[in-house]
């Protein structure tokens, strides 16, 4: 992974933005003296999201300038992908990284591995966060990570020079008029966080089983109104339309700046490089229905939260949890808002003018109507990413689709 050295930097050369947001009279915590380390400069490592640098930089400034009479730091950031944070953690538990951005839905894997301990000072973060984020981030009504953001969802953007309101409301008409452009509508099929929007309303289900390890899955089902393969063939119908695409976030951007793609299901994450792209023309907008054994399908969606860990197993433990604490606190969720266009979790820096009055905000919150927590084992992401690939590719394999069904559920309940 690459790294990146954010050292402490005069203050003078400070972003004024940071100035004017990093009061310390804001932060309580931030009077408190921490033991010295044992050498001269602490070192931590923190990772985040490839896509975060430009803000984690501005925020490991102003941490450094806030404790520079304290201590010396050297910080180093390496990106890493929140989804895959656990996986990457667990393959050297007590050399990873210091503090860590990571799903909520990782948190029970994390906790049951020591990778981390209950959150020292739980009432004051529990009391600055929305009452949502504090559960995703605890367990046992123990809180064991930093709530970051409340956003960690999926809606449509669309481009309105060539989509109306009435045309937004269902995904087969986009699809027809994004071909009739020679455009494209995107989706991600290479991750079953997106592909859950598909079986999510139809009655057929999936989720974490008592055990909190393994998974259960219906979605092969032959029973109800919707069966398995009248999803499977909506999806392959989706699939080998012209005016569709499967790429991920890279390719969503890409798309929406060179104006090949003008609509695409995503995250706040991408709110700013979007808007920026369409202008007066970017729009946002809760998940279309699709059209499944003949009746409209509302899409629906996952819900989550990202969390900040501090790693049990920290060699300055102490400083990690200040760093972490700093990263999430009120004014720099207001920073990632600006910076990032993320969601806060924070109750203040949510309840703000800027963030109430965001599109993309708002199209979460009317999509969280359709939406459900992310509960999956791990058994579940590789399963559908092979069946989607079958699925995109024209099926290549020639299984019937109840058969594909078949060994993707029986892939994604595997013990």
């Amino acid at each position: 992974m690459k790294k990146n050295l954010f050292r402490i930097l005069p203050l003078f050369l400070l972003p004024l933005l940071l100035t004017a947001c990093q009061s310390s009279a804001n932060h309580p915590a931030a009077s408190q003296e921490a033991d010295a380390p044992a050498s001269n400069t602490v070192k931590l490592t923190v990772w985040g999201g490839e896509e975060d640098e430009e803000l984690l930089s501005q925020i490991f400034d102003s941490f450094q300038n806030e404790y520079r009479k304290q201590a010396e730091f050297e910080i180093t950031y390496m990106p890493q992908s929140e989804s895959n944070c656990t996986n990457a953690l667990m393959g050297d538990l007590e050399h990873g990284a210091d503090v860590f951005a990571f799903a909520d839905d990782q948190l029970h894997t994390l906790v049951a591995a020591g990778a981390l301990e209950p959150v020292e000072d739980a009432s004051a973060v529990q009391a600055a966060n929305l009452p949502e984020a504090v559960a995703a981030a605890s367990i046992n009504d123990t809180l064991y990570a930093l709530p970051l953001t409340a956003d960690n969802g999926y809606f449509l953007y669309y481009n309105k020079r060539y989509f109306s309101e009435e045309d937004i409301a269902s995904f087969d008409r986009m699809l027809d008029v994004a071909a009739a452009q020679n455009k494209k509508v995107a989706m991600e099929w290479s991750s079953g966080w997106y592909v859950y929007a598909l079986f999510g309303n139809t009655g057929l289900t999936v989720g974490l089983s008592d055990d909190g390890i393994t998974n259960y899955c219906t979605w092969n089902g032959t029973d109800g109104t919707i069966k398995g393969t009248d999803v499977a063939q909506a999806m392959a119908q989706m699939a080998a339309h012209n005016g569709f695409v499967s790429t991920d976030d890279a390719g969503f951007l890409k798309g929406v700046k060179d104006n090949t793609i003008i609509a695409g299901i995503n995250g706040v994450w991408n709110a700013m490089a979007v808007e920026e792209a369409w202008g007066d023309d970017f729009g946002a907008a809760k998940l279309p229905s699709y059209t499944c054994a003949g009746t409209q399908v509302q899409m629906a969606s996952f819900s989550g939260y990202k969390l900040i860990g501090v790693n049990a197993y920290s060699e300055n433990r102490a400083w990690a949890a200040k760093l972490a604490e700093w990263i999430a606190n009120e004014d720099n969720q207001k920073l990632r808002f600006l910076l990032r266009g993320q969601g806060p979790s924070n109750r203040n820096a949510a309840a703000s003018d800027e963030v109430q009055n965001s599109p993309a905000i708002a199209a979460l919150l009317e999509q969280s109507e359709f939406s459900s927590p992310q509960r999956i084992g791990n058994n579940f992401w590789d399963p559908v990413a092979a069946f989607t690939e079958n699925l995109l590719n024209g099926n290549p394999s020639k299984k019937s689709l109840q058969e594909q069904l078949d060994l993707m559920v029986e892939g994604i309940t595997a013990p």
